[in-house]
């Protein structure tokens, strides 16, 4: 079976200090989860713990064992969130206890998909005591994800329940849906250490994507790419980590100083750090106070912790057991993704007080009690499609790679979506980028508006300049859609191509009879000078003209073929051009080489034009120069020179 397809599942403990929770993983696994000095001495967990679990179909698990003391919750909010199973620990001789209360508050907030309620220490109680705390239990986790949970009854000391705890695991695990092992790896950092030999290592749990050995990867925070030197499993070396499952890298590239708990290991230029979201925030109901605006919370995403400052966009106070559409500023930046879900807790005393879903991770700063942003909002919180057109309307033009940055969602997934909101006749894409299709609507219309205003502006040229056209479009359009852009306006006769230039397919360059007798003169002295016309500057003085009066007829003769600008400066008449393209190919027909000298002599014109001259030759690629002489590259037949 392909191990990607594979169905890898994070258990989880969670529940009150000295329940039996670590005694209960070491039944399970046969593994000691407290590796620290402080906790075998104390007797309880400090940090997170984690093994390998084997179930009894033959499937590996990984194991995330937390804290269960109130000091010890930041630790605990650490491990949580990327469980797909959770263990509910409960002695039966103290039944619910506060951090029982506060670690279902936390898996209800952040939405963890299975659980099982575990009645631990079984052989220190009677029958009729275990029904009690069974039925306190079933009343505390009545309105949580856990109301249908499977009870099992153990003692993790004697073994008594655990070969019936192991099968209802099996049985919940068989129900849980895979991670995406499709999308772009990450995997947020609980562990970094540094190995004596070896480097830099981080350990997690593979949220998405697959991570292998030689591959490149990017750490945010600090931002620095890594390359990942071997991959470890439950501490076996393997080539390859798949989503779901817990695992050690070993990074080169990156010191360990410059990692820190809540950094995420991904795929390098998908994910992006922000310091700024807008989520659906909910206040739990026995909060004991209502959140006010600008309130400073201790706010927790993945494995990393960080100060928000929350602004509530549509009301002043968030009332306890009520929910709201905010913007929660960070005091550090952070990875966070559309649909990730987070916990609040109080700043000061710090108790957990709410949670909630990130709708949009890089939103722009929000003015308050705007119906056009909650109405903003309220469609990126319907659903992916929602998100992503909204994000294609907000860009005015998107990459797919960046719609990956944006949405956390895998590739495939979002090709789904592009394709359904495509036949919708919502979006349309143009070479390398998406776009609604209002927009594709509007800068049409705006393409065609400005060559208008261009012909008016300047009625002597064939057309607005491609280039210019492009500026007056939005930044985000790239270089080959408004390529596209332009092709299918040209296509529908909405506009047409003069060369380089556009134009509207009724506009046609037509001079006034002054301007027609000024052009004349313009074209008669170049014609006269042949070879020997002077510089611009010159030949102007002679006819009387300032460069101001004389640009807009030059152009008009560039644009005919009637005049041949070679720079700036130097310009010749279109029989002289052509008389110099002629001796240039009568030149190489004989010649394997030509110099300055030697054409100035041939075309007998001054040493500065015939400079001029050649160098234009050369940006044609006509001729190619190697040091002070040219050879002949991609020459034109002498009649195709005008």
């Amino acid at each position: 079976m392909n191990q990607a397809r594979e169905r890898h599942v994070i258990i989880g403990t969670a529940g009150h200090v000295d329940h039996g929770k670590t005694a209960l993983i070491r039944a399970l696994t046969g593994r000691e989860t407290d590796r620290l000095k402080e906790e075998k001495e104390r007797g309880i967990s400090i940090d997170l713990g984690f093994a390998p679990f084997r179930l009894p179909g033959g499937e590996i698990a990984g194991v995330v064992d937390v804290p269960g003391h109130e000091r010890f919750i930041s630790n605990m909010l650490a491990g949580i969130g990327g469980i797909d199973l959770v263990l509910l620990v409960v002695d039966v001789m103290e039944g619910v206890m506060p951090q029982t209360h506060e670690h279902l508050q936390i898996l209800q907030l952040l939405e963890i998909p299975k659980g099982i309620i575990v009645l631990n220490k079984c052989d220190l109680a009677e029958e009729d005591w275990i029904d009690i705390v069974e039925e306190e239990v079933r009343e505390e986790v009545a309105a949580t994800f856990l109301k249908d949970a499977p009870v099992c009854r153990v003692s993790a000391v004697t073994g008594k329940g655990i070969p019936h705890l192991l099968e209802t695991i099996h049985g919940q695990v068989k129900t849980i849906v895979s991670k995406d092992a499709d999308g772009p790896l990450r995997l947020p950092v609980d562990r970094h250490f540094a190995v004596s030999g070896f480097g830099t290592v981080v350990t997690g749990t593979v949220l998405s994507g697959t991570v292998t050995v030689g591959d490149a990867v990017e750490v945010l925070p600090p931002g620095e790419k890594a390359r990942v030197r071997e991959v470890q499993v439950h501490g076996e070396k393997v080539e390859q980590g798949f989503a779901g499952q817990r695992v050690a890298l070993n990074l080169a590239g990156i010191s360990r100083e410059r990692i820190q708990r809540g950094s995420v290991v991904g795929t390098v230029g998908i994910f992006e750090q922000t310091s700024r979201l807008d989520a659906r925030l909910t206040l739990l109901a026995d909060a004991v106070r209502p959140l006010k605006f600008r309130d400073r919370v201790h706010f927790y995403l993945g494995t990393a912790r960080v100060v928000g400052l929350v602004a509530l966009l549509d009301r002043d106070l968030l009332e306890p057991g009520a929910s709201a559409l905010v913007q929660i500023h960070l005091d550090r930046p952070l990875v966070a993704h559309r649909r990730d879900r987070f916990i609040i807790r109080s700043y000061s005393p710090m108790t957990t007080i709410g949670g909630g879903v990130i709708i949009d991770p890089a939103p722009v700063k929000h003015r308050r009690f705007r119906k056009e942003v909650l109405t903003a909002l309220g469609e990126l919180e319907s659903g992916e499609k929602s998100f992503l057109l909204q994000k294609i309307a907000d860009q005015g033009a998107i990459r797919l790679k960046e719609l990956e940055q944006l949405s956390g969602m895998g590739r495939e997934r979002i090709e789904q979506h592009l394709a359904t909101l495509e036949r919708e006749e919502k979006i349309r894409l143009l070479a390398d980028q998406w776009m609604t299709l209002e927009n594709h609507r509007a800068w049409s219309y705006q393409m065609e508006e400005e060559a208008g205003r261009f012909h008016e502006k300047n009625p002597l040229l064939p057309g607005i300049p491609q280039a210019t056209l492009k500026q007056a479009l939005p930044k985000a359009l790239s270089q080959k859609a408004f390529a596209a852009l332009l092709a299918g306006a040209v296509e529908a006769g909405r506009l047409a191509l003069a060369g380089e230039a556009v134009r509207r397919p009724d506009f046609r360059p037509a001079p006034s009879a002054a301007e027609a007798d000024a052009i004349e003169r313009l074209e008669a002295a170049y014609r006269q000078g042949g070879a020997l016309a002077k510089n611009k500057r010159e030949m102007l003085d002679q006819l009387g003209m300032t460069a101001e009066q004389a640009d807009p007829f030059l152009a008009y003769l560039f644009a005919a073929g009637r005049l041949i600008k070679c720079n700036e400066e130097s310009f010749f008449d279109r029989d002289t051009y052509r008389r110099a393209l002629a001796l240039l190919a009568e030149h190489f027909a004989a010649h394997e080489t030509l110099t300055l000298a030697e054409f100035r002599d041939l075309f007998g014109s001054a040493r500065k034009q015939t400079q001029a001259l050649l160098e234009y030759f050369d940006e044609l690629k006509y001729t190619l120069r190697r040091g002070d002489q040219r050879v002949a590259w991609k020459l034109p037949e002498p009649k195709t020179s005008g």
